[in-house]
């Protein structure tokens, strides 16, 4: 099968965040994880108490950094192994240019994050819902570009970046969304949101993830030779958000380590799908 046959198949799986291969439709995992958290909403009466929010973010960050470090760092100075030493000049690179990126957004993007007084970004008019959506939505733009990014990397038929582990990135980011849908709709539906708008919110907190997929896939379709810069350009991203959003929010209040605990589950747990799938 040729390279631009397979980006046709991934365009018309776009609405999926997935890809058909060889006969095989890549599970939609990502998004329905999303799904299924802001689910929770239907399931549960009362709001997630403050240790298990905790215990949640802390997972969530264990799993990006794992998938940072694995799925995409590693693989990205493999991609310029013919570089010799100098293999790690695409990932630094990459990796700052991830982060300002990110930091850019965050100096633009009206947000509040939660457990927050003072929303951040530029002044708006927005309110304590939207704003809370948007920080959310914030940080699923680096989640959906390392799906597209490690994908596109398969597609172009790099020894570096197999099915099974483009596979096992797509498993990874589905485990964390499942608490990050249920820390958006649970909340929401405590101050009084009925729980169908609750619901909606939390999944529109993750839309964004299959659009950055989808947009990074194209842009390495045309980009090739950066492969290694856009790998490790949604690791930096990813780490930018956990170090400024979800480290601080599985550390805030009380002093507890249910989050650092959490955080080194979600890691191992990462850790293990990449090594064993990938």
């Amino acid at each position: 099968m040729s390279t631009h046959r397979k980006f046709g198949w991934v365009l018309i799986a776009v609405y999926q965040e997935g890809l058909i291969y060889d006969g095989f439709l890549w599970n939609p995992a990502p998004v329905l994880g999303t799904v299924m958290g802001a689910g929770c909403v239907f399931f549960l009466k009362r709001s997630l108490g403050t240790q298990v929010q905790r215990a949640l973010t802390g997972f969530a960050a264990g799993v990006m950094v794992a998938a940072s470090i694995w799925s995409l760092l590693i693989p990205a100075m493999e991609q310029a192994a013919d570089m010799g030493k100098g293999a790690v000049i695409p990932a630094a690179a990459g990796f700052w240019l991830g982060i300002l990126f990110l930091l850019i957004l965050d100096r633009l993007i009206p947000h509040l994050h939660r457990n927050a007084d003072q929303p951040e970004g530029v002044k708006s008019g927005f309110g304590r819902t939207t704003m809370l959506l948007l920080a959310v939505t914030l940080h699923n733009i680096p989640e959906g570009m390392a799906v597209g990014v490690v994908y596109a990397g398969f597609l172009t038929g790099n020894d570096e970046i197999t099915a099974a582990g483009a596979l096992a990135l797509s498993l990874g980011i589905a485990i964390q969304n499942f608490p990050e849908g249920a820390i958006i709709s649970m909340p929401l539906r405590a101050e009084g949101m009925k729980k169908g708008q609750a619901f909606l919110s939390g999944v529109l907190s993750g839309i964004v993830e299959p659009l950055g997929a989808v947009l990074t896939i194209l842009a390495a379709q045309f980009v090739l030779p950066a492969l290694p810069y856009l790998l490790s350009f949604a690791a930096g991203a990813m780490l930018y958000v956990v170090v400024e959003e979800l480290i601080p929010e599985m550390s805030a209040g009380k002093h507890s380590n249910i989050g650092t605990v959490f955080f080194a589950l979600g890691f191992s747990v990462m850790m293990v799908l990449d090594v064993v799938l990938g």
